[in-house]
């Protein structure tokens, strides 16, 4: 195993020396449940890089993708590339320098990831509501946005809001398997709900697909959201509507 730590004790990236395209830790297997409600995206905006888990995941395993990455911290980039497989850009993977606030463009993807950490804490840019607003903004229709939080942030409830604010309440939030994070999904042109024997059938389908239990992540999205014996309700009531 081969770890990334910014900056403190909190891992911030795994890479298997034997298998380096595969997602090591827990919670970006679990991000992956984006294609449950979002099965072939085209562009992707990732804000964030680490050790390149998800970018070098999305460059082997998603053909039809292309994905532009956008780094705060140069030297991220360059450890990545040095010591954990990162592949040279290409016309599928472009991997920049910048700040990922100001990457922000109004329908420049359709799927939009957002795994950046500041000394173990999401930088403040990253969880305005500014930020989300122009998330959706920035999404094309349909679309995706997918978010990592730590599952002891004391400000995960606002956070949460303002996202639902931001999407119209299209929201879906489930705590990781192993890891202590929790995946929140924003959806753009979804569907009020989904059958669960869809949600299942496509579990089953990606998880032959990818070797991740996507059946896994479908019971988990029981208990942080609203649903039916029949159905998983994507879009939400707001506070006072």
């Amino acid at each position: 195993m081969r770890h990334l730590h910014v900056g403190g004790e909190a891992i911030q990236s795994a890479m298997r020396l034997d298998d380096p395209f595969a997602l090591e830790l827990d919670y970006t297997r679990c991000m992956m449940a984006f294609l449950l409600f979002h099965p072939r995206p085209r562009r992707a905006l990732m804000i964030g890089l680490g050790g390149g888990s998800l970018a070098k995941f999305f460059h082997r395993r998603l053909a039809g993708l292309r994905t532009h990455v956008v780094e705060y911290d140069d030297r991220v980039i360059a450890t990545a590339r040095a010591l954990f497989h990162l592949p040279a850009d290409d016309a599928r993977l472009l991997v920049e320098h910048g700040d990922g606030v100001e990457a922000l463009a109004p329908e420049c993807c359709d799927l939009l990831v957002v795994d950046g950490f500041e000394d173990e804490a999401t930088p403040a840019a990253m969880v305005s509501q500014a930020f989300f607003d122009a998330a959706w903004c920035a999404l094309e229709e349909p679309g995706v946005l997918v978010v990592n939080f730590m599952d002891d942030d004391p400000d995960f409830d606002r956070n949460l809001r303002r996202i639902e604010h931001a999407f119209g309440g299209a929201v879906i939030a489930f705590q990781s398997l192993r890891d202590p994070n929790i995946v929140v999904i924003g959806l753009k042109g979804a569907p009020a709900a989904l059958d669960w024997n869809v949600l299942r059938a496509r579990a089953t389908a990606l998880e032959k697909s990818y070797g991740l239990p996507f059946p896994r992540y479908v019971e988990r999205l029981r208990a942080m959201n609203r649903w039916t014996t029949d159905e998983l309700f994507l879009t939400l009531p707001l506070e006072g509507s």
